[in-house]
């Protein structure tokens, strides 16, 4: 029974011109019209009354369907077994006949991406329209079943058929309804000759059953889904892990577990904490964004190292569309095989690694792509070469480059994988660039979610001892970060520090110049370096490296010096190289925007720097040897590796600094191999200079000076007999010097030197003394001591190891004016009273009664008290006495006091069990230990 039918089709596409390289003449492929463009390429246009067709060099011609005949073959044939072709027929002629007749209907245009709606009307009855749409809508209200068939048209899918309804043959009379969906037309003609191949769907009846079963699974997932209630705060979001992979697992009473997913830069249970991700772990669902590749259309160089936990994951992805079309870039993990996609806009290449990668270890991969060519090297394995088709061989970057997820890119189809990448990267370089991890300013991230600390395995393996800290390298290794006063690769050992070196991780933290050097700055420095390149001393003004900073360092063994006064840098280097393993001078000298660098004896270089501020800002903290982390430099230096070898003397804005004592913090400090390391001087100071040494009395002790012991005599008499020492390594803790000058400052009597070894030995008996909480104390009630306690000033910097609770220190008069150090429940506390009201401080962050050395800095700024442990987080208080100085007329007690309940008015019971190694005050006053002006129950400190 032959049937006529009335079609209308309407179009609306977004016209996408394509571009190609090289030049319009006889071998374009232009079918009419072609423009010459910039930077070597061409495109293609039509005449009035043509269009460009989708493949960017054919042209169709504005009222003709024949055209797009190809691409409609995708539409199924109309009508049973008995009508197909002529239903094909009349519905290509009603067409041509509608579009001539009506001047209001569009032309009909079939192009890519665009949308069709097609009315198909039975002859016999205009009523009985019925209406399908490209996007899978139907107009038909009566049957809510046909509203809600399968509109899925995700690309990935092939096998995502049109939805089709056969023609019913009913009658003459009879209205006929038909419902058809087309899909939308793919971007390469393979996928379109692949749609052309595919069958006819199943009837409408069992597409709707297939969608209400997907409805009613639906419905019962969400019925089943529990919420999720964690407030996570601004940017966070409350995700749910569920531990069941199916709902009968979860239904079995498998709980789901809520945490946070925190955007970069916060963590926390609740994103409640400031965080600093340097080396990133990805979960599944995290990702990094970056900034858009620059300069990176026709070259890329990557170098990556990961870290995957599972066979699957995409790791890199950039392109020029947010879904993917168009040109992109992707690092991807598919079926434990490193992939490497790339399209230039004609085809995607592929180059797969020939091994898998090793999950939860470190891989290392290298990826190169010049133009169409492209290379992938995973673990120095083999290089696997491929090329990308087309003739397209450029790449455009709009999108930011995102890392361990594919961010907010859809259209991920075009990828085997849509999952992210679940694992640890620690270093991501491309095109000689290196990436930065933390959030901007301070790393280069322009966002992130739910990115964590990667926190490797190798750690666990590393038990570092007395506080020191674990630190990953950037080989499959880690070291420990000893605090001062401890060395060795477990921090095991205890080093009595002389001269301190360092090794490349070291460091030594010290109070910045704030404004102390304004408009004038000089600084002197003895160093002995053993590497070529490193920085020997640095001060910046902001965290995130920019504005003011001074730096002295090497390069190449050029000593440098580069100094910004907030208006651009300026570098002094010096005109010969230095000698590494020898002891050198280095003088800087800044007036203004005036600088000069001298070095040894050579002449000085000066320089200006440029723009008109003349002054210089540091209130960060000023680090010597290094830093602990080498981010913390200016960009603008020309090296960021620490300094590797000894320094010996500071002189700042002409004062010395006691290098060691002033220190607030370091970390990996040894000894140089230095004679001073041996105490030649006994409880005099050893002054090195440079090879050789010099003897001084303390403050406070008697002259002449305490004898060296006998050891140190035969020491000193090989020496003068044979004027020379052997070498050292600086890394060393061996004694070992070149000729020892006799002291210069003080008389050496020859009886002073033929003293007893009986009594030498007891005076080393007490260098280091230990106490027994019962009665055990030393005092000191010398002038020296006093006038440093009685200051509005007090600064206290003791090391000390106990094993219970008690006093330390005690210093006051007979009334209620004091101020005491001790443990109490393990915690130290610092308690002080100038007279009116008693305040204390207690640092509850680390207990101290665990028989370990620990060193703490007390000080007290008139009502201010503050207390920092083992260069950790300080505490403070302020109190409301209204006094400003203490009153220390009983002296200074350590480590315990006489009929002590009644000394210190009952705030202790006991003094401590255990030994006290060093005691300075007012950072230059080193109090001796073994020269007490009394001394009760105590012994040798056992190491």
């Amino acid at each position: 029974m032959f049937v006529e039918y009335l079609a209308r089709i309407t179009y609306s596409v977004n016209q996408c011109k394509q571009f190609f390289q090289g030049r319009c003449g006889r071998g374009s492929p232009c079918e009419q019209l072609c423009y010459e463009l910039h930077d070597g390429m061409y495109e293609c246009d039509c005449k009035d009354g043509f269009v460009l067709h989708k493949n960017g060099y054919s042209c169709d011609e504005l009222n003709s369907t024949s055209g797009a005949t190809s691409e409609m073959s995708e539409l199924s044939d109309i009508g049973d077994d008995n009508s197909d072709s002529d239903g094909d027929d009349n519905l290509s002629d009603e067409v041509d006949s509608d579009s001539s007749e009506e001047d209001e209907d569009d032309d009909v245009l079939y192009m890519r991406g665009a949308s069709f709606t097609i009315h198909l009307d039975s002859p016999s009855s205009s009523s009985d329209t019925a209406a399908a749409s490209a996007n899978g809508s139907n107009s038909n209200e009566s049957d809510p079943e046909e509203n809600n068939k399968d509109d899925d048209d995700d690309d990935d899918d092939e096998n995502d058929d049109d939805d089709k309804e056969a023609a019913n043959e009913i009658g003459e009379d009879e209205a006929l309804s038909l419902t058809s969906q087309i899909s939308r037309l793919e971007s390469d003609e393979q996928e379109m000759k692949q749609q052309q191949q595919q069958q006819p769907s199943s009837s409408s009846s069992s597409t709707t059953e297939q969608t209400m079963t997907m409805k009613t699974r639906t419905s019962t997932t969400a019925l089943m889904e529990p919420s999720c209630t964690l407030d996570c705060g601004p940017g966070g979001s409350c995700y749910i892990e569920l531990l069941g992979t199916t709902a009968n697992e979860i239904s079995r009473g498998q709980t789901p577990v809520q945490r946070c997913q925190c955007p970069l830069g916060r963590g926390g249970d609740r994103c409640q904490l400031d965080a600093e991700v340097r080396s990133p772990r990805f979960g599944g669902q995290s990702w990094l964004a970056f900034p858009p590749l620059h300069a990176a259309y026709k070259h890329v160089q990557l170098e990556l190292e990961f870290r995957p936990e599972t066979w699957d994951g995409i790791i890199l992805l950039a392109g020029e569309r947010d879904d993917l079309q168009g040109d992109f870039m992707a690092l991807i993990i598919y079926h434990g095989y490193v992939e490497f996609r790339f399209d230039c806009g004609s085809g995607v290449g592929i180059v797969r690694s020939s091994d898998t990668v090793k999950l939860n270890e470190w891989n290392v991969l290298n990826v190169y792509r010049h133009r169409w060519d492209a290379w992938l090297q995973l673990n120095q394995e083999k290089r696997v070469q491929g090329r990308s088709k087309g003739l397209f061989s450029r790449i455009t970057f709009r999108e930011p480059l995102f890392v361990g997820g594919p961010g907010n890119t859809t259209g991920l189809e075009r990828l085997p994988i849509r999952s992210g990448f679940k694992g640890c990267v620690r270093n991501l370089e491309i095109n000689e660039h290196r990436y930065r991890f933390p959030l901007a300013p301070v790393g280069d991230a322009l966002n992130g979610f739910d990115v964590d600390k990667c926190v490797a395995d190798r750690c666990s393996k590393v038990p570092c001892s007395h506080g020191g800290k674990c630190l990953t390298t950037s080989g499959d290794t880690a070291v420990c970060l000893c605090p001062l006063g401890y060395t060795g690769d477990l921090c095991e050992t205890r080093v009595d520090l002389q001269v301190p070196s360092f090794n490349g991780s070291s460091y030594l933290k010290y109070p910045g110049l704030a404004e102390t050097s304004l408009s004038w700055l000089e600084l002197s420095l003895t160093i002995k370096p053993f590497a070529a390149d490193g920085v020997i001393l640095y001060n910046g003004h902001h965290s995130d490296t920019t504005g003011d900073f001074i730096a002295l360092y090497l390069v190449q063994s050029h000593v440098h010096f580069t100094f910004d006064l907030g208006t651009g840098t300026a570098t002094l280097r010096s005109e010969k190289p230095i000698v590494l393993g020898e002891w050198v001078e280095v003088r800087v000298s800044r007036t203004g925007r005036l600088a000069s660098l001298e070095v040894e004896r050579n002449p000085a270089q000066e320089i200006l720097s440029p723009g008109a501020f003349t002054q210089l800002s540091l209130p960060l903290n000023m680090y010597l040897g290094g830093a602990p982390s080498t981010d913390m430099f200016s960009n603008k230096l020309k090296t960021k590796s620490n300094f590797v070898g000894c320094i010996q003397t500071v002189l700042l804005n002409r004062r010395e600094m006691n290098i060691l004592a002033e220190a607030l913090g370091g970390a990996n400090v040894g000894n140089c191999g230095h004679a001073c390391e041996s105490r030649p001087c006994g409880d005099a100071e050893c002054r090195p200079l440079r090879d050789r040494f010099t003897c001084r009395c303390r403050p406070g002790l008697p002259h002449p000076c305490p004898a060296i012991n006998v050891r140190q005599k035969q020491i000193l008499e090989f020496k003068f007999q044979h004027g020379a020492a052997s070498g050292s390594d600086g890394g060393s803790s061996s004694t070992t010097a070149a000729t020892t000058i006799l002291p210069s400052i003080y008389p050496v009597s020859k009886s002073m030197l033929e003293r007893t070894a009986e009594q030498q030995q007891q005076q080393a008996d007490r260098s280091v003394p230990s106490f027994t909480g019962i009665d055990s104390y030393l005092f000191y009630d010398d002038v020296d001591t006093l006038k440093r306690l009685t200051s509005d000033k007090v600064d206290i910097n003791m090391r000390f190891r106990a094993s219970s609770d008690g006093l330390l220190l005690w210093t006051g008069d007979r009334s209620n004016n004091f101020f005491a150090l001790g443990l109490d429940q393990g915690y130290l506390a610092f308690t002080h009273n100038l007279g009116s009201r008693k305040s204390v401080l207690r640092y509850n962050l680390t207990r101290l009664d665990d028989d370990l050395w620990h060193r703490v800095r007390a000080t007290r700024n008139e009502q201010r008290a503050s207390l920092v442990v083992d260069n950790g987080s300080s505490v403070w208080i302020e109190s409301q006495d209204e006094q400003r100085q203490p009153n220390t007329e009983l002296g200074l007690y350590v480590g315990g006091a006489p009929d002590i309940e009644k000394t210190t008015r009952g705030q202790y019971l006991k003094g401590i069990v255990g030994c006290v190694s060093d005691l300075v005050l007012d950072s230059d006053y080193s109090v001796a230990l073994s020269m007490p002006g009394q001394a009760r129950n105590t012994h040798t400190c056992i190491p």
